[in-house]
Parts: structure tokens; sequence; C-alpha cells
């Protein structure tokens, strides 16, 4: 194991939090909040003693970095960064613990949206920009802005086991043949449309700095809002804008690049994205029809609908209205989404729409192979072949993945809250989707929990987020052991 390697990653990924922290600390000193400024200046030191340690400790670092060795730092980096992260929310006095405050980073980071939080109104406006700042920096992943922004120091492998580890998905590809300039491509495409995000709800004439903060979470599909009634207060038309760029958060950024490079035709015969948008479009049908009752108008309940579908498959989970009071079918056909999530490659949560279709033909075949022995396919996409491995991992992915929901189910239940609640608490937490049902719903948050809970609950987060195995191997005796 690299451990010195490791280590640098972990300094160089501190001082970049750090470094983003400055804005944060600026908004709160230009607007007269001493105790989150000070609270974001001690942080600031204190990262700084961290990292400079971490740096000088790790001067001659061996260049040999393995893929066992990006699975340790992507899962380490996010644990330290949400350790570190939480801090100005603690030390401001804002948060009552250290606990509340480390569950609201790690939501922050993971971009799920849940919070312990009743009244974010009231919050000071650095920490609102930190909160919402968080998301936008964990959406696309903090090390892959890392690799996109520090000189190459180990070559094209460490780069490759970095992103491979952070980014959602079965199977990570390059979108050019280096990794570093893939990192960089990313990145581009996320500012830019970010910003054009941004333009289109200063345009319908919402305050810059809250349109910069929407902006932040809905890029990040996170969810965090700076009003206490999330999207319902704002305008129709802020709205459909917000309904429309969840949705394009949710698909794959190749897709991004392959239509600004013309190949249009690779897009359009895209299975995952046809998967995606034929989720979207059908669940919209099937739920305006069935929450018409409920509305003054077909428009109002196609509004609402459309609004939660987007928000809910790509994990962002906005609302513009109570969901939990719509019939069963319509909260369903949610649930299932919630599950589903948007595309690899996104910066959405769930368990990918890729992932989905890997099964589903995966169980074909071998259901065929049942009646047919001699039967042999290879399982395809887009017209070329899946390599086994990849396969297999994702139904092992599945396995592991439904392992760890009944074991953190059973763990959160100690508190009493009903099943419907732990579940939908759990399975939006593993998702990273935010709000779920019941006594966790849209017009609810996470502060009943106990400390041991939510810290449950923030190691779903996180595992969900770095898609299980990152954070599992820590845990593996043999991942420490020497070669």
């Amino acid at each position: 194991m690299n451990y010195k390697m490791i280590r640098r990653f972990i300094a160089q990924i501190l001082a970049v939090s750090a470094v983003f922290m400055i804005p944060a600390w600026l908004i709160s000193w230009s607007c007269g909040e001493e105790a989150s400024a000070d609270a974001f200046v001690q942080t600031m030191l204190l990262i700084g003693v961290i990292s400079g340690g971490l740096a000088f400790l790790c001067k001659g670092a061996s260049r040999v970095f393995h893929a066992r060795e990006g699975m340790v730092c992507v899962g380490i980096c996010w644990i330290v960064l949400s350790l570190t992260g939480c801090l100005p929310f603690y030390l401001s006095g804002e948060y009552p613990s250290y606990i509340d405050a480390f569950f609201e980073i790690v939501s922050g980071f993971t971009t799920t949206g849940a919070t312990t939080l009743s009244d974010v109104e009231v919050l000071p406006k650095g920490i609102i920009y930190w909160r919402c700042f968080s998301q936008w920096l964990g959406g696309m992943g903090v090390l892959v802005l890392l690799l996109a922004i520090i000189p190459s120091t180990g070559g094209n492998g460490y780069t490759m086991h970095l992103l491979r580890a952070e980014s959602p998905g079965p199977d990570v590809g390059k979108i050019v043949p280096r990794m570093k300039k893939t990192a960089v491509i990313l990145y581009v495409l996320y500012v830019v449309l970010t910003i054009i995000n941004m333009l289109f709800l200063v345009v319908g004439k919402m305050p810059l700095f809250e349109a910069l903060c929407t902006a932040f979470s809905t890029a990040g599909t996170g969810g965090f809002s700076i009003k206490n009634d999330s999207m319902a207060g704002y305008s129709p038309y802020l709205r459909n804008v917000t309904t429309v760029f969840m949705a394009l958060f949710g698909v794959n950024f190749s897709c991004y690049y392959l239509l600004l490079i013309g190949q249009f035709r690779s897009v359009f015969k895209d299975e995952e994205l046809r998967l995606y948008l034929g989720l979207i479009f059908g669940s919209i049908l099937l739920i305006t029809l069935n929450i018409r009752g409920l509305y003054d108008s077909l428009w109002d309940a196609l509004h609402h609908a459309a609004f939660q579908v987007s928000s809910i498959i790509t994990s962002t989970c906005y609302a513009t209205t109570n969901y939990d009071l719509w019939p069963s079918f319509a909260k369903t056909i949610l649930m299932c989404l919630m599950v589903t999530g948007a595309c690899a490659g996104s910066t959405g949560g769930g368990f990918k729409c890729i992932r989905i279709l890997l099964l589903v033909k995966g169980i074909r075949r071998n259901t065929r192979q049942v009646i047919s022995p001699q039967y042999v396919k290879v399982i395809r996409n887009n017209g070329r072949a899946i390599n086994e491995q990849v396969v297999t991992n994702t139904f092992a992915y599945f396995a592991a993945y439904v392992m760890l929901m009944i074991v953190s189910i059973l763990l959160i239940s100690i508190d009493g809250y009903s099943f419907g609640t732990n579940f939908s608490a759990v399975l939006a937490s593993m998702n990273n989707m935010g709000p779920g049902i019941e006594a966790v719903g849209p017009t609810c948050n996470f502060s009943g929990y106990s400390a041991f809970s939510k810290l449950v609950l923030a190691f779903d987060m996180l595992a969900g987020r770095l898609e299980l195995f990152p954070i599992f191997v820590l845990f593996s005796r043999d991942m420490w052991r020497r070669r």
C-alpha cells in the first residue's frame, strides 16, 4: 500500500477545500456575520496545519499507484473532507452538535439533500453558501476536480484508478485518451451548464445570490434549498427551468461531449439515455393522471408531476408540493424512481439506469440458459459487447446494495419510527435522495433520529455516493496487508 501517495492526496484535497471556503468567509465577513466568519477562519487554519503536516510526511512518495490505492484514497478523502468540512457549521453555533453538522455536510458532499434543520432561512448567508456549494463540489466529484486542476505528478495510471473509484457507474471509460483531460472536459461541461442554469434563473428575476445557490444545488442534484418551502414559493417559470436542468444534469456527461463533436447518432441510439427519458415521460404521464383530482387544472397536475419526477429520478429532491399526500400509486412510482436513479456519468444518484439494463439483460440471458443449457449469448449495450466482469460486478453491487439496506433499516429501527419512515430514510440516504416519506417526508427532516442513527445514515450516504466498494474496502483486512 502506497501510504505516502495516499497522504499526499489527502493533503491536496484538504488544501483545495480550504481554498473553496474563502468565498463563504468573504460573504460572512461582508454581511457582518462574525460568528460564521470566525468559524471559517478557524477551520481554514486547522485544515492548513493538517494539510501542511501531511504534505511534509509524504515527501519522496513513490508513484506506484494501483487500483486498491485508488479505492482507499477515494474512501478516506471523502471521510476526511466531511470531518473537516462540517466544522464551520458546528463552530458557528448554527448546528447544536458536531454529529448534526457532520450529517449535514455529508448530505451536502454526497448531494443527498437530507437535513436536520427545520428553519433554513435563519442561517447566515456564508453558511448557506457553503452548504449549497458543498453539493456542487460533490456532484462531479472532489477528486475529479483535483485531477482536473493540479499538475500531473503520477502519470495516467493513478488518474484512472481515482476516476474509476469516484465516478458513478459500473464501468468508467475515457472521453479522450488521457484520463486527466477527461476530468478537465467533465468539469468544463459541468461549470458551463451551471452558469447557464444560473443565468436562466436570473432572467426569471431570482436574486443573484439565490440563483447562484440554487444553481449549485441543481447542478449537483443535491436539493439543498435556501427556502423552507423548497421551490414551492417560486414562480412557475423558475420551477420549469429547474425541472429542465435537473433532468439535464441526470444525463451522462459523455453525451454532451458527443453532441459537441457532432456524434448525434451515437447519442440518439444510447440505450441508457432512452431508458432514462422513457422513465421520465412515462412517469409524468401516469402520475399526472393519478393526481389530476388534487389540483385545479390538468396543467397544475402536469406541472407538479413533471417537477417531482425530474427531482426524484435525478436525486435532487426539491419539492413544489407535499407529494407525501399524493395517492399511493403516485408515491410508489416516485419510490421506484428513487431506486432507479439517473444515468451513469451524471451527477444524479440512485442505482443508475445502466445497471437496471444490465440486470434485466443478465436475468433474461440466465433464464434462457436454464431452458437451453447450451445457449451462449454476449450481453451488449449500444451494440458493443459488455465485459463479463462488468456484468458480474453489477450483480455483486446489487447484492451488496440489498444487504446494506437491510442492515441499515435494522440498526435505525431502534429509534422507534415506523417501517415506512425507516425504509424511506435508508433508501433516500443510500440513493442520495434527501427526503423520504412519512416522518422524513418533504415537509419534515431527520432531526428526530438519534446520533447513532444519523451516523448510520451518513455512512449510507457516503457508501451510496461512492457506490459502496470504496467505503467497504476500508473495512477489509486484506486491503491493508502488504503485498
